[in-house]
């Protein structure tokens, strides 16, 4: 009984347990809000778990909230790629969590409610089969952000907090243009029946539905920091407090998935006039957001900035699969998508932990005194390090080699190839530079004032708990590469997706 609500249960759950947080005697406490908050991450992971069995063994499973079917009603849909999409965001939330209880959560009010309900509105995009409802989800997630990003209060905070919260009302305004240009010409949000009726378009029509695709696109790269749409990225992820950057490193994610999951569905290489519709902008795009996330790396003035270009440069990376438009591209790209989400996630962490060891300076590139753990800070910084830029043995080369392999034609190499590479070597240059800024440049007038307290054991397993996924990630290379690619077979196998939907909803 209870897997027939199951895709449901990562959207309800969290929502649930945020308004718990939010009534007596639990909002009084902030260990029982800790308590309940960590305890609550642990069944979302042991949900996101079950999630992947039953999509695995058991296929697409479709849950229709009040059974009201399709068009009108609101469809979930649970498959091998979403159920891995919220596996991935319940381990960070974890470990966002973890961190987060070593201090970082008594600086404001409601930090435990908002961060669920953004897990709410996070799992609810990657479910939701349907246009309108993953534009309530995009708000519900919005709303919580733009709370957690100014938790603690700060000139800094508010400032990139203003700019992030008018680029994405902005950002909902095009969405809901986007939206009524669809439901005005295909008569359906609904992602199967779109697909189902694009092919049946009056000649006079597909001009609106191209404008309304490539709005789509707008939107979807706007979240995702696609370029030109990337600059509020690194201020407004650098701002952010160490526990809420490390979660919004799935934010831009989200994203990518829609862009994977909408532009696929219905307009993949089944929609006719309109097929592949966003492939010839998103190649040159891809590239340029590779680049300029490159040139930001390389230019960084602190750890947390750095963090930040890099998550654009796994936009860039990720964008590139998704031109490919391949499953084996896209095998390789969601595989790639739970390194990179978890590795600068705990890259956002150290440069937490590191900036309040250095004192004043914090985590930018001068001299301070001395980080009081060096070995242990060093070791993950170390790790991470080799892991973000593709080195083996970690989970980055295994990614990066599967990108490569990709790109199956001579034109696509040409272009793939040297933008992967060289961004590798423009990620090792900066970190380089940020290892030996951090942990080299000592400021001896400095080194011998204020002692500074050792970091909670909480904050450290955090960080550890988001590093170890990825030399985990490299032991069950196997079983991961193949459950990838069986998922992205699934997201191409166009028409058995529209035949179980639009079965099951009585078509």
């Amino acid at each position: 009984m209870m897997q027939q609500h199951l895709p449901l249960l990562p959207v309800i759950f969290p929502l649930i347990v945020g308004t718990l947080l939010l009534l007596p005697p639990i909002t009084n406490s902030l260990i029982r809000q800790r308590s309940v908050t960590l305890l609550a991450s642990l069944i979302i992971i042991g949900l996101g778990i079950w999630m992947i069995q039953v999509a695995h063994l058991e296929g697409i499973q479709l849950y229709y909230l009040g059974d009201w079917q399709p068009p009108f009603g609101i469809l979930f849909v649970l498959d091998r790629t979403s159920a891995l999409m919220v596996l991935l965001t319940s381990v960070l939330t974890l470990g966002s969590l973890l961190y987060a209880t070593g201090g970082d959560d008594n600086t404001g009010m409601h930090f435990y409610p908002l961060f669920m309900f953004q897990l709410a509105g996070i799992n609810g995009a990657f479910l939701t089969g349907d246009l309108f409802n993953l534009f309530v989800f995009f708000e519900v997630l919005l709303i919580a952000s733009y709370s957690l990003l100014i938790h603690g209060g700060g000139k800094q905070r508010t400032q990139a907090a203003m700019h992030y919260v008018i680029l994405n009302l902005v950002g909902s305004a095009f969405f809901l243009f986007a939206l009524g240009i669809l439901y005005g010409t295909l008569g359906t949000l609904n992602m199967a029946d779109m697909a189902a009726k694009i092919h049946h378009l009056d000649p006079d029509e597909l001009a609106l539905v191209k404008a309304g695709g490539l709005l789509l696109l707008v939107v979807f790269g706007l979240k995702s920091a696609l370029l030109p749409l990337q600059f509020w990225l690194p201020r407004t992820y650098s701002a952010a407090s160490a526990p809420v950057a490390a979660l919004f490193a799935i934010m831009t994610k989200v994203g990518i998935y829609s862009i994977l999951r909408v532009h696929t569905l219905v307009f993949g290489p089944e929609a006719g006039e309109l097929a592949n519709l966003i492939q010839p902008w998103l190649w040159p795009l891809s590239i340029l957001t590779l680049a300029i996330g490159a040139v930001g790396a390389l230019a960084s003035p602190s750890l947390r900035m750095l963090a930040a270009n890099l998550v654009i440069i796994s936009v860039g990376t990720l964008l590139i699969a998704a031109a490919l438009a391949t499953p084996q591209a896209t095998a390789a790209a969601l595989y790639y998508l739970i390194h990179s989400t978890l590795v600068v996630a705990a890259l956002f962490l150290l440069a937490d932990a590191i900036g309040e060891q250095r004192g004043k300076p914090g985590d930018r590139f001068v001299a301070a005194r001395r980080v009081q753990n060096p070995v242990l800070l060093g070791t993950a910084f170390f790790i991470a390090a080799l892991s973000v830029v593709g080195m083996p043995p970690f989970s980055g080369f295994i990614g990066k080699l599967m990108l490569l392999q990709a790109a199956t034609t001579p034109l696509q190499a040409s272009w793939v190839w040297p933008a992967l590479l060289l961004s590798s070597l423009a990620a090792i240059i900066a970190l380089s530079r940020a290892g030996t800024s951090l942990f080299w440049r000592v400021n001896n007038k400095n080194n011998a004032s204020t002692e500074v307290e050792p970091l909670p054991l909480f904050k450290l397993s955090g960080v550890w708990l988001l590093l170890a996924c990825s030399p985990l990630m490299v032991i069950f290379a196997g079983s991961i590469t193949e459950y990838t690619q069986l998922a992205a077979e699934q997201l191409f196998d166009i028409q058995t997706t529209l035949e179980l939907i639009l079965q099951q909803g009585g078509k």
